[in-house]
């Protein structure tokens, strides 16, 4: 589950037309028809013996920071918070959400927010800009993600689609370096099908492409267990990518190689504010210091 307090879809049914058949002749000469019998046989004779691989059908919508966290990892318990240094309340939505209700999320404590823009390079959240410019505002310093298909295409591929529409990043003090979501494939193979080595390139190949086309190195949000697995626990994204870590317990646990603190940890995937709860590992000012670059 993404959030308790998110809105109602309506699916309106799409009209098919019916499709047209035209009809021949309903008897063919003997010869005509010998030829046609025998030209079937010789392609069936050289068809494939399996039949080609139905594409997956995507669910964009479905996938999110932390969609696919909880069935592979579990929960267990939330954070006390009266044993946590200053930390700073936040929250992430996508279209799973709908139309969000900033002004009352900003009441209710939430200082920042990071967005679903993209997923693949096809995908846009019909949402991202109720919910992107809504948060700003409201006051919430804001940033836009991008759920992830290693497998689809390559890691520039999809971080110029990203930033083309709305991964982009100003130094305005209100917008929060854009971010990765890496994590469990709802589709199938839990890294994808890519090998460790592939998997550590295609993030860099990504992260590359964000930093030469904004100024800044993507945030990166993935849980210690599937880094573990699907990088080799690769310690190389520490020095310049954020850390956004999800772990739905008491504690944030182990983090990944590379990073000695987390900046932002997704610690719920329900809770007061709408969408994923989030905490940013320090004071607001630090957050304004992120933003700032």
């Amino acid at each position: 589950m993404h959030s308790t307090s998110r809105s109602a879809r309506t699916v309106t049914p799409v009209a098919v037309a019916p499709e047209t058949v035209t009809r021949g002749p309903r008897r063919l000469p003997r010869l005509a028809a010998a030829a046609l019998a025998a030209t079937a046989l010789l392609a069936g004779a050289s068809a494939p013996a399996h039949a080609a691989r139905p594409q997956p059908v995507l669910h964009p919508e479905q996938d999110f920071a932390g969609s696919t966290v909880a069935a592979h990892e579990g929960r267990a318990g939330l954070p006390d918070t009266r044993s946590l240094a200053t930390q700073t309340r936040g929250m992430d939505v996508s279209s799973y959400q709908g139309n969000v209700n900033w002004s009352s999320a900003a009441a209710n404590g939430a200082r920042f927010a990071y967005v679903k823009a993209t997923e693949g390079t096809t995908y846009t959240n019909p949402y991202f800009a109720q919910q992107y410019n809504g948060s700003y505002t409201a006051g919430l310093i804001r940033g836009a993600y991008h759920f992830a298909l290693p497998n689809v295409s390559s890691g520039a591929a999809q971080a110029n689609w990203f930033v083309g529409h709305g991964g982009g990043w100003s130094k305005d003090g209100k917008t929060l370096p854009p971010a990765l979501d890496i994590e469990y494939n709802p589709y199938g193979a839990t890294c994808y099908g890519l090998s460790q080595s592939a998997m550590v390139s295609w993030i860099r190949d990504f992260s590359n492409t964000v930093h030469s086309r904004t100024g800044r190195y993507p945030t990166i949000y993935t849980t210690t267990n599937w880094w573990s697995t699907c990088t080799g626990d690769n310690a190389g994204f520490g020095a310049t990518n954020p850390l956004w870590i999800a772990r739905y317990a008491g504690a944030v646990g182990t983090l990944p190689a590379g990073w000695s603190y987390q900046t932002i940890w997704q610690y719920a995937d329900s809770g007061t504010l709408p969408g994923d709860q989030n905490w940013f590992n320090g004071a607001y000012d630090r957050i304004q210091a992120l933003a700032n670059g």
